[in-house]
């Protein structure tokens, strides 16, 4: 009974789970964006749907406790019914003359002695059961293989210069639709390369193969000669520095989040870099100064300010590959110019690579790569560009006629 009755609530068990774990998603979601919840009007749907959300998990609940309910008093009539009979059983025979009073003992005593250890072992069979049911999403994240992993044989990558080379990329997110298209170009060591070209032609692609967080279908990157495919993550990932578009703050005060880029990362490097990414000025404002908390995704902070220390973390990792996607894309004019000319400090003997919309930020890139659907349209200067390059020289026109 036992056995039949556990086995039919996994399947109850693991409903309830899925539903707990739907409404834990759904109050996660809405409190993570809820200016955007805000913008519109929205609080009685996002209730809505979590009231739902909890009902399924009500009922899923209501169900696994009715369950273990059965199971339990099915256990307690079955051995009430059997104590009850051999009792009666042994009753019956000293009545008849054919066991004495002490085998009736006898017989009780052992039947108690058998009831309680099968009751416990019951119990404890249908707790393992339970957990193993509640442990089951992490017995299947533990079992899922990294799609990128290092060979066998990976070595340490050991970055001198910082020459940065694809030769013959070809990479797709899915088979079906191709986002790099036989890519080859060479960075030369310490040197700047913007990559522009309009949304969708797998510019921010790039920089994702850099940090190989995908494997190529064809062709190879190397840093300093060195192809990723055989060193350690890791070891790409120490060397290189990022500025992303849309930085993530955590959760944290201001020192701790620059000292993200470099855990080893002295009191007086933080503030070195906050200077370099201009941010010290708007940091020493805060009530706490560095010490101020910034609250979940760094709520209390402008969009501008964000990047600032977003900035400040990759330069206090002193990398050799700096990459800045977008560095200066939520900045005001005059933000945007002090930061441009500390990131000209900043890049000064490093390799740097700069994905951009607005040319107006990479007019002195040392090489400007223009992407189109995949493939590489044009490679020069700004100059160079606008004379050979029609695509170039339309999108300059547009951007610097809008601007």
């Amino acid at each position: 009974f036992t056995l039949v009755v556990s086995e039919r609530r996994v399947v109850i068990r693991q409903n309830m789970n899925s539903a707990d774990n739907e409404a834990n998603t759904r109050a996660i979601d809405s409190l993570l964006n809820y200016e955007t919840v805000k913008y519109f009007n929205n609080e009685s749907h996002e209730i809505a749907r979590y009231n739902k959300a909890l009902l399924r998990y009500e009922t899923a609940a209501i169900r696994a406790q009715t369950s273990l309910t059965y199971l339990n008093i099915g256990q307690g009539i079955i051995i009430s019914i059997g104590l009850g009979w051999v009792m009666l059983m042994a009753a019956m025979g000293v009545k008849n003359g054919t066991n004495t009073v002490g085998d009736f003992v006898l017989v009780n005593t052992f039947l108690i002695q058998l009831y309680i250890p099968l009751n416990f072992l019951g119990f404890v069979y249908r707790t393992i059961k339970q957990s193993l049911v509640d442990m089951g999403s992490m017995f299947e994240m533990m079992d899922v293989k990294p799609e990128i992993q290092d060979h066998a044989e990976a070595k340490e990558l050991v970055v001198n210069s910082g020459k940065i080379e694809f030769s013959e990329v070809n990479f797709a997110y899915d088979s079906r639709r191709p986002v790099l298209r036989g890519v080859s170009f060479e960075v030369p060591a310490g040197t700047s390369v913007a990559i522009v070209g309009a949304s969708g032609a797998g510019k921010s692609t790039i920089t994702r193969l850099l940090y190989r967080f995908y494997d190529l279908q064809s062709g190879q990157i190397r840093i300093d000669d060195q192809s990723l495919s055989e060193v350690t993550q890791n070891s790409v990932r120490r060397a290189i520095g990022i500025v992303p578009q849309d930085p993530d703050i955590f959760s944290g005060t201001a020192r701790e989040n620059i000292r993200l880029g470099n855990v080893d990362a002295s009191d007086e490097d933080i503030i070195k870099a906050a200077k370099m990414a201009s941010a010290m000025e708007f940091l020493l404002a805060l009530p706490q100064g560095l010490d101020t908390h910034l609250g979940e995704k760094g709520v209390r902070l402008s969009g501008g300010q964000r990047q600032r220390i977003a900035i400040a973390r990759a330069v206090i990792r002193n990398p050799k590959i700096l990459l800045l996607d977008e560095a200066t894309s939520a900045l005001d004019s005059e933000n945007e110019h002090a930061i441009q000319q500390a990131l000209e400090q900043v890049t000064q003997g490093r390799t740097t690579f700069v994905i951009a919309h607005r040319l107006s930020t990479i007019t002195k890139a040392d090489h400007i790569i223009l992407m189109n659907e995949g493939r590489i349209e044009a490679v020069g200067t700004h100059t160079e560009l606008l004379e050979k390059s029609p695509l170039y020289a339309r999108l300059a026109e547009l951007q610097f006629k809008a601007a």
